[in-house]
């Protein structure tokens, strides 16, 4: 008797999940994401990239060290302090296109956002210099994100 009843159980369990899956996928209905085929930006080509900087000063006089080899919790910091001592006392303008001789892109709207953005090998480096309407002096850093195990 417990053998029928075990039996059965597992008839109607397998029967469940057999028809479950069709008639909850039936029940969500169509995707609530609209289908736009070819309706992507393509993805961003790398020859558009900024070239890597210098490991040291470059032409426009941003001395950028060693940062291929540099730990960017020390890197960091001191290339911020280089910053803020280079464009002290120094118009917007004047930064911005000091920071473009030296490389950075630059987009000026609210604030004064300049990068530098590259990918080399499987690791992705980002300066940055950020100049805030009300801010007397930049904010200015260093990241490094390397993708996979080394």
């Amino acid at each position: 008797m417990r053998v029928l009843i075990v039996a059965a159980l597992a008839l109607m369990a397998g029967a469940c999940a057999a028809s479950g899956g069709a008639e909850s996928g039936a029940a969500l209905g169509p995707t609530p994401f609209p289908i736009e085929r070819g309706a992507a930006p393509p993805p961003p080509n790398e020859a558009q990239g900024q070239t890597a900087p210098p490991e040291g000063a470059s032409a426009g006089g941003i001395d950028f060290g060693r940062w291929r080899q540099a730990d960017p919790a020390s890197y960091a910091p001191a290339f911020q302090t280089q910053i803020r001592a280079r464009y002290a006392g120094r118009s917007t303008a004047q930064i911005r296109a000091d920071l473009e001789a030296n490389g950075f892109a630059c987009e000026d709207s609210s604030r004064l956002d300049c990068r530098i953005e590259i990918m080399e090998r499987q690791c992705g480096f980002d300066w940055y210099v950020v100049l805030e309407r009300n801010r007397p002096e930049p904010v200015a850093g260093f990241d490094q994100m390397c993708l996979g195990a080394r």
